[in-house]
């Protein structure tokens, strides 16, 4: 149980962080979390864990709020400025993976205890950045799109509906891509190991992770969207 206490208490700090985020730098919060988000999520990622009895990797939660980070921009100040934060997450993503592959090829000192569990966890990151970067844009720009299109549609009406309808449908098209990509074409030996019916399984669990996070992300959606924040 103490992990979905802790999943629990991940979510809260993620939304709350997003909401305080723009509460109290705006747009430029909401950017600055849409950095630190996707690299995050693709550090969390290497991390196995159960949950509710099923096995998945982490990085769910707060790879979701970049959902809200989006919606929020878009209601708020409109698509290019949600446009612009997907772009930022996509530069921060590639040069921190530049960077961090730059810091594995230096050459530890016989003090460091570090260099090992850093290449652990790093090693993984060209392969998952392709990945995750390539789902990540798509179903990020599939998002916005659709958050105006159902706001055109319901005349600003129904908030839940296009904060819900755009994220779910992005977030299956994220789950998709990203499952392809890393466990199939880039690291064919996940599929000689776990077969396609555990991909599938993992896909299953990743997207109703996702799709209980992008119906709690509602009432943070509301809260957002009532704050008087003009620039």
């Amino acid at each position: 149980m103490l992990n979905e206490i802790l999943g629990f208490l991940l979510l809260l700090a993620c939304f709350s962080g997003v909401t305080l985020a723009y509460r109290f730098f705006g747009k430029a919060g909401l950017f600055a979390w849409m950095a630190m988000a996707i690299i995050i999520a693709n550090i969390q990622v290497t991390k196995i864990i159960e949950v509710f009895g099923l096995v998945t990797a982490m990085g769910n939660v707060i790879y979701g709020s970049t959902f809200l980070v989006t919606d929020i921009l878009t209601e708020k100040h409109g698509v290019k400025e949600a446009k612009k934060a997907v772009l930022i997450g996509f530069f921060a993503m590639v040069f921190a993976t530049i960077i961090m592959q730059i810091t594995l090829l230096f050459k530890p000192h016989e003090s460091d205890f570090v260099s090992g569990a850093m290449a652990v966890v790093f090693q993984f990151m060209p392969s998952a950045m392709v990945a995750s970067l390539t789902a990540y844009i798509i179903s990020q720009l599939h998002d916005v799109w659709a958050f105006e299109m159902w706001r055109h549609r319901t005349k600003g009406k129904f908030l839940w509906l296009r904060n819900n309808a755009s994220t779910m449908v992005s977030q299956f098209i994220d789950n998709v891509t990203f499952t392809l990509l890393f466990f199939v074409v880039f690291n064919p030996e996940f599929l000689a190991t776990l077969g396609w019916k555990g991909i599938f399984d993992i896909f299953i669990t990743s997207y109703a992770m996702k799709f209980v996070i992008a119906l709690l992300d509602t009432p943070f959606m509301y809260l957002n969207a009532s704050f008087k924040i003009t620039e």
